[in-house]
């Protein structure tokens, strides 16, 4: 099966919280509500440098996917 990229996902549990979830490495979840992250992926110190960069990367272009859907709605 092919998944996109990003996917959005809400829970009635957490009725503020709006999440994204990242299906391609670094696979993880983030709460767009207070930018919390939950990581599928177990690192390990050398993985550590290239998490940091690949996270602030992944993180922006979820936000831009939320976005964009979000706009999308709009119209």
């Amino acid at each position: 099966m092919s998944l996109p990229k990003f996917i959005l996902g809400d829970n009635t549990e957490y009725p503020n919280a709006i999440f994204v979830i990242h299906t391609e490495f670094p696979r993880f979840i983030i709460n767009l509500e207070n930018d919390e992250v939950e990581w599928f992926e177990e690192f390990d110190a050398e993985d550590q440098k290239e998490l940091e960069t690949e996270t602030e990367n992944a993180i922006k272009l979820a936000t831009d996917f939320y976005d964009n859907e979000i706009a999308k709605y709009e119209e």
